[in-house]
């Protein structure tokens, strides 16, 4: 009895449990996530931290799969460079892309709403009137000779082709707002005569071109009165909107960023000095500050990432091996260079989520000419600094820190001229500074910048002081 008790319970409950499931609608039993906007606004002129805020937003939008990037745009315009990097990262989105044009998207921001896939405009916001200018350094417009203009003028009027064609748009009708000698017609009407330069209203934007099923706007998907009515349109009312603003940090990364290669330079001189003359601690210091500071500026910019700050590690412990523990120079400081190489380089491509492990030649080329600049610029360091640095005040105060006594060989003397000629032995390397054995006294020596390993043979050019300056001599 109790047995069937308790089956004609669990019966019970089970019949209850599938009439509240079935009674459910759908939207009850499996709750809609909830969709996400990412908004942009791109307010005064263009200035290159922004591209550091639409890199970020681009990234995140990728990454947590948004429904729609939303650009909202007052802007007179901004530079040719500027442009041209927020072109390409819009043109990596694989999302739907709006701009809504507040009062005025003008040079730059032309461009820039061109490549979203649809414009939306608020009633007497212009667009338009792309062609490029040279502005004076001490304000006002600047007049170009004929072939520089020429040059600046195919360079944006390629640019703004190539937005016009992301967002599906007339890419003659782009062209129109940098030629002055471009007409545009539609049909049998003309829009903009020759000498003139295409800037449209929100009403001419949005006027209707083609008949039947090729019926378009001419440019604007529409005029609304503001970004709700806008996301009212597209169907996303109800989505999540994050605003992308810029930062503190990332006006200090454009800061950085400006002044990468001689961070860079730093960072690689300081290295280097500190592992061919291993206990002056200073370079070392520096060095390591510098390469930071790069690091920093490049992780803030959204470029640089713990992969990139391992690659450099790796690369700096290998060639460290390879010269304090390992004899001559073989694998592993040929991977070290390689690995710290690499490292720096990467920390200044731009790559977006999914991108390539190995980024494009494209990708490359602008952080590989910064690379090689900072390269030779801190070879340039090394040869002034190696120059000048022994006959230095600075450099002695760190030559003479260690104590020189008779317990470990030394024999002072307050003139030492008579050993001007003389051959020896170097009984350290002198990296520039070290030892050298001559008439068998262990004598404290310097380079003239070189780098010699312990056994050269070396002679005494010139005696100042404490200051014994060698010069290698070859065997014969």
């Amino acid at each position: 009895m109790t047995s069937k008790y308790h089956f004609s319970c669990r019966a019970l409950l089970a019949a209850l449990l599938l009439l509240a499931i079935a009674g459910r609608s759908p939207a009850e039993a499996e709750p809609a996530e909830r969709r996400l906007v990412y908004i942009l606004p791109i307010q005064g002129v263009i200035e290159p931290a922004l591209e550091y805020v639409v890199r970020r937003g681009v990234s995140e939008a990728i990454q947590r799969d948004a429904d729609a990037l939303v650009v909202l745009m007052n802007t007179p315009g901004g530079t040719l460079k500027d442009a041209t990097k927020i072109v390409n990262l819009l043109q990596s989105l694989d999302m739907p892309t709006y701009t809504l044009v507040q009062d005025q998207a003008l040079s730059a921001g032309a461009i820039i709403a061109l490549a979203t896939r649809e414009i939306y405009m608020q009633p007497g916001s212009v667009i338009g009137d792309a062609m490029p200018i040279l502005a004076s350094p001490f304000g006002g417009v600047q007049e170009m000779p004929e072939d520089v203009q020429e040059k600046m003028v195919s360079a944006v009027a390629a640019l703004i082709r190539s937005a016009a064609e992301t967002g599906g748009h007339d890419k003659e009708l782009a062209e129109a707002m940098v030629r002055r000698e471009n007409e545009y017609w539609i049909g049998d009407e003309l829009i903009v005569p020759e000498g003139q330069l295409l800037t449209l209203t929100s009403m001419e934007a949005e006027r209707i071109v083609g008949e039947g099923e090729e019926a378009r706007p001419l440019l604007s998907s529409g005029t609304v009165r503001d970004l709700d009515e806008l996301l009212e349109r597209i169907g996303l009312a109800d989505a999540e909107r994050i605003e992308l603003v810029p930062t503190g940090l990332e006006s200090l990364a454009r800061f950085i960023q400006t002044l990468s290669v001689f961070f860079l330079a730093a960072g690689l001189f300081g290295l280097y000095t500190e592992m061919r003359t291993p206990g002056l601690g200073l370079p070392g210091i520096l060095g390591a500050i510098s390469l930071a500071i790069f690091f920093l500026g490049h992780h803030i910019a959204g470029l640089a990432g713990m992969e990139e700050v391992v690659l450099v590690v790796l690369g700096l412990a290998l060639i460290a091996v390879e010269i304090f523990i390992l004899p001559g120079f073989g694998i592993a400081g040929i991977s070290g260079i390689f690995f710290l190489s690499w490292g720096l380089i990467m920390a200044m491509v731009q790559r977006m989520p999914g991108a390539p492990i190995i980024p494009s030649w494209d990708a490359v080329q602008i952080p590989l000419l910064n690379f090689s600049g900072s390269v030779i610029l801190a070879v340039f360091l090394s040869i002034i600094v190696g120059r000048l640095m022994p006959r230095s005040r600075l450099f002695r105060v760190f030559r003479l820190e260690d104590t020189l006594s008779t317990e470990k060989g030394y024999v002072a003397s307050r003139d030492q001229h008579q050993l001007v000629g003389q051959t020896g032995v170097a009984t350290t390397p002198l990296r520039p500074v070290g030892t050298a054995l001559i008439n068998d006294q262990p004598i404290d020596v310097v380079t003239d910048g070189l780098y010699l390993e312990a056994g050269a043979r070396v002679q005494v050019v010139e005696v100042s002081g404490n200051h014994i300056l060698v010069v290698p001599v070859s065997e014969n």
